[in-house]
């Protein structure tokens, strides 16, 4: 679902640019807005959720699915945790949808995708592997790495219950915003991937904004 956002970015208490390629982690308390802006269109932002009380309890893409009834993520959805709690809702969203089942990039994923010589090839748990190793304070560890939000990547079910990889419906300046519903902790990989044609292999930045 379409909605736009009325919140003006000069008004913004904090906004960076995050590299293809690079992670983004970050707390944000409830209350606060984000917003994630693929400022040239069609790049994946590989995203995880965690309470900042206790890194346990993280994002589920299984409640969250469960209690919308819709594959999809947008405007008017409500993240849910792995114990049942709001952790953030969707408040607007350019794009339409955002994939949340297909699981983000891997050196083994690249193997199995495109071919043994990509295993090297830098990838999102690459970048959230390397970013829980330089915030410890975060308390969150490699075993916490689990359901995550591929922002602005389109991944439809095709009637028999299957997963494709298709072209991505994102454009330049496209947005999704999100207000905190608790305390949490946001990872986010700014997808390096090289190898598949819906960015036209070219990664790029996308830019998040804080609001509150």
């Amino acid at each position: 679902m379409i909605k736009e956002s009325n919140l003006n970015p000069e008004q913004a208490s904090y906004r960076e640019e995050v590299l293809a390629g690079d992670y983004w982690m970050h707390e944000l308390k409830a209350g606060q807005t984000l917003r994630i802006v693929d400022l040239y269109g069609n790049q994946a932002a590989d995203t995880l959720f965690y309470s900042l009380a206790d890194p346990s309890e993280r994002y589920s893409a299984i409640d969250t699915l469960r209690e919308q009834g819709n594959v999809y993520l947008t405007a008017g959805t409500t993240l849910l945790s792995n114990l049942g709690r709001p952790m953030l809702e969707i408040t607007a969203d350019t794009c339409g949808r955002h994939d949340t089942l297909g699981g983000a990039c891997a050196t083994e994923s690249n193997t199995v995708r495109y071919s043994l010589e990509k295993k090297t090839m830098h990838a999102c748990r690459d970048s959230w592997m390397l970013a829980v190793a330089e915030n410890e304070h975060f308390g969150v560890s490699k075993r916490d790495i689990t359901h995550n939000i591929n922002f602005f990547m389109n991944v439809p079910v095709t009637e028999d219950g299957h997963l494709t990889f298709a072209d991505g419906i994102s454009e330049a300046g496209k947005y999704v915003e999100m207000t905190a519903k608790m305390d949490v902790i946001v990872l986010i990989s700014n997808c390096p991937q090289l190898n598949n044609p819906c960015n036209a292999y070219n990664p790029t930045p996308v830019e998040v904004v804080i609001w509150g």
